[in-house]
């Protein structure tokens, strides 16, 4: 037998042997797994919350019945005086057990400035701060999201800001979590101030969470939130600066077009350059818009995710 005949034969049968074990591969349905994971941020669901129409107890259940998400991400408005509450917290843990579904952050909101210039203040703001990340823990969260706020100049909230971050981050190092700073308005939807920030707070589990939609600088009635935007931030420039210390992605939409694309977000561009970053890990789902109900924004936000991450590879 030639050495040619030879060597088809010996291909043809390793080409058989490994087609019987995956024959999806000549199919075509083994597809590549995408750099991301979907999870679903409790505040889609902020509405039928406030209105009690669901509880935070229903939430990790919602998420996997009724969306096929598996992982979640918590508000602490929805449960705030649970942090300590282990019966409370046992339960949650024992729904997303019996789901399937993973705990990956909590949001915290409504614990004070770690931006304030005070340090009286600051002090009280980060021992706040420890009950969720002892929540987190117990959770088994990888992360707890906060806010950089604080009355001053910038160079004044920043200077603080790195300081409680960096405590902060030194009491989440004990229990394995990550202190992720959103940008949520004011200084910290400036992407220079932001990034500037997290280096002065010098600790590896300090980093950001990059929110696609929140870039207003300033507004001209001098809310966080409502008003027009005065001042506003690239958001794309910003979240290719960010991503080398981010540790999850807010996925944030407001309304669609007819083809299911974000108006406000190009989110192949986006995702290009997230990709690019080496970026491996949680995309949160943060629908906020008003055209939609919570369940078809949440919807469509998907879809939009699980089309992205085909097309990008």
């Amino acid at each position: 037998m030639s050495v040619s005949r030879r060597c088809f034969l010996k291909n043809a049968v390793a080409f058989t042997a490994a087609a019987s074990v995956a024959p999806g591969l000549l199919a075509g349905e083994m597809a590549a797994k995408p750099f991301f994971e979907i999870s679903l941020a409790e505040w889609s669901l902020h509405k039928a919350l406030f209105s009690n129409e669901i509880s935070n107890l229903d939430f990790p259940v919602i998420a996997r019945k009724q969306y096929g998400i598996g992982a979640v991400e918590y508000v602490n408005q929805f449960f705030k005086d649970k942090a300590k509450d282990q019966k409370y917290l046992s339960e949650l843990m024992l729904r997303c057990h019996d789901n399937g579904v993973k705990n990956h952050l909590i949001m915290i909101d409504g614990e004070g400035d770690l931006g304030a210039p005070d340090a009286a203040e600051r002090v009280k703001t980060i021992e706040n701060h420890y009950q969720w990340v002892d929540a987190a823990h117990y959770l088994g969260c990888a992360s707890i999201r906060v806010n950089a706020f604080g009355k001053g100049s910038a160079e004044e909230v920043q200077k603080a800001a790195a300081d409680s971050l960096s405590k902060l981050g030194e009491y989440a190092q004990k229990a394995n979590l990550n202190v992720i700073v959103e940008n949520h308005g004011s200084y910290s939807s400036n992407g220079e101030w932001l990034l500037a920030t997290i280096k002065k707070a010098g600790r590896r589990n300090v980093g950001i969470l990059p929110d696609f939609g929140n870039f207003c600088i300033r507004r001209d009635t001098g809310d966080l939130y409502r008003g027009n935007c005065l001042e506003e931030y690239d958001k794309y420039k910003a979240v290719q600066e960010w991503m080398p210390v981010a540790k999850g992605v807010s996925a944030k939409t407001l309304d669609f077009d007819a083809a299911g694309n974000c108006l406000e977000t190009d989110y192949n561009k986006m995702f290009g350059m997230i990709k690019a970053s080496g970026f491996k890990g949680y995309v949160g789902i943060e629908y906020e818009g008003e055209k939609l109900s919570e369940e078809e924004g949440i919807k469509k936000t998907k879809a939009l995710l699980e089309r992205v991450a085909k097309t990008i590879g």
